[in-house]
């Protein structure tokens, strides 16, 4: 019973010798989803990234609805045969090739579209990348922090340590806007995904 008792009470001395140590301890928390979700230059990137988005999937869309039309007239027309009576038509084997190559197509312009996607979310988010370097290290020093922690990386924190509101204040002063262009890859970029 006494080892059991010494098991309880040795945690709340360790704390009480430890608190001082974390009283002093000035700790601010950045939440970098609100940042880039409220800043002007994260809104104009997610902007225009939705409208490359919405460009990408048009140009798929307009594939897959030759993939589709094609496959409905396939279907109908091979609906009451069997296989045999298929292979032995020559029309219909090639389409059905023609089909399946287009359909290999359409799969690596997806793949080669999200790539594209994932290179243009990286480029226009470069530079505010390399403006928040600064701006957080102004706020570190400024409010005298020893740790500067990202929202995402803990449960529970006190508003008054948040210093977000500061840094969208900066980035919208110092970054209002980026360039965001897609980034295409080059044509060979399908084949080389095929293979």
């Amino acid at each position: 019973m006494k080892f059991f008792k010494l098991f309880l009470i040795l945690p709340v001395f360790f704390a009480g010798l430890a608190a001082p140590a974390f009283a002093q301890t000035k700790v601010g928390v950045i939440n970098q989803q609100r940042v880039l979700a409220q800043s002007v230059v994260g809104q104009h990137i997610a902007t225009r990234l939705g409208a490359i988005q919405q460009e990408m999937a048009a140009e798929l869309s307009a594939m897959n609805l030759l993939i589709q039309q094609e496959t409905e007239r396939l279907s109908a027309e091979t609906a009451i045969m069997t296989p045999e009576q298929v292979q032995s038509r020559p029309d219909l084997v090639s389409r059905i090739q023609t089909l399946n190559r287009s359909i290999q197509e359409y799969e690596a312009a997806r793949r080669v579209r999200e790539q594209e996607f994932t290179y243009t979310e990286r480029q226009a988010m470069r530079p505010v990348l390399e403006a928040l370097q600064p701006i957080l290290e102004e706020i570190f020093q400024e409010n005298q922090l020893d740790i500067l922690v990202d929202r995402a990386n803990i449960v529970f924190a006190s508003p008054d340590v948040d210093v977000s509101a500061a840094v969208i204040e900066r980035l919208n002063a110092q970054l209002p806007s980026v360039s965001v262009n897609r980034v295409r890859l080059p044509q060979n970029a399908e084949a080389t995904q095929e293979q």
